[in-house]
């Protein structure tokens, strides 16, 4: 009985490890989701604007973090461009950096998706009563594109969040490492170790998402009832 699988979580700290490394994993995210998510709101501001040469480098950077896939974003940023600036960048300060320029990309585009969907005699009926560019955007166009970029917004969240699984490429203790770790160490005294483990990740991960996922649904559901009422 002392070596049924479930005993790894209590063989030691390993329990208090992985929590440890889901830590990590959710500071990583949530740090992103925040910083990429304000920079996203002004970037898709930005992208309602008119000038060519600002919509050109929008557009840029926008297809680079869409089509780069994320393993090679985070080689790029923790390998090749710290040797090639002589920066020092640890890894997590890495992961944060990569997650917040992606979800930035990415929330640009649902921002600007947002923005331009509010009605034209919305924005017309502003700038009647006189208002500037400033409070057009102020009390106009972002009031009512909010419930039209948070299902969307939500969605991203999700992804951001289960792709930071990605981060022990670059030696990051996150979840996936740390369980990865624990599994080698007690192969030989749990031979189904990995498949508890892993299974334990997998619920820390749904724990995580479901309930954002859930409500992107409900509020895209909400949103649809208003429309057909």
């Amino acid at each position: 009985m002392e070596h049924l699988g479930i005993n790894i979580f209590f063989d030691g700290i390993n329990l208090q490890r992985i929590l440890g490394g889901l830590y990590v994993s959710a500071k990583i995210a949530f740090l992103a989701i925040l910083i990429g998510g304000l920079l996203g709101v002004i970037l898709g501001v930005l992208k309602t604007f008119k000038n060519p040469l600002l919509l050109a480098i929008l557009r840029v950077y926008l297809e680079f973090f869409r089509f780069v896939p994320t393993v090679v974003l985070l080689f790029l940023f923790y390998y090749i461009l710290p040797q090639s600036f002589n920066m020092n960048l640890d890894s997590n300060t890495v992961g944060i950096l990569v997650f917040s320029l992606w979800m930035a990309a990415e929330m640009s585009d649902i921002v600007r998706g947002a923005l331009i969907s509010v009605p034209q005699h919305q924005v017309d009926a502003g700038k009647a009563i006189g208002l500037n560019r400033l409070q057009l955007y102020r009390y106009v166009l972002l009031p009512q594109s909010i419930h039209l970029m948070i299902p969307a917004s939500i969605n991203l969240m999700t992804r951001i969040i289960k792709t930071t699984s990605l981060l022990l490429l670059i030696s990051v203790m996150d979840v996936i490492n740390v369980g990865q770790q624990i599994i080698e160490a007690s192969r030989q005294e749990y031979q189904d170790g990995a498949l508890w483990v892993y299974g334990f990740i997998f619920i820390l991960y749904f724990i995580l998402c479901y309930p954002l996922s859930w409500w992107a649904k409900r509020l895209e559901r909400r949103g649809k009832e208003k429309t057909n009422g």
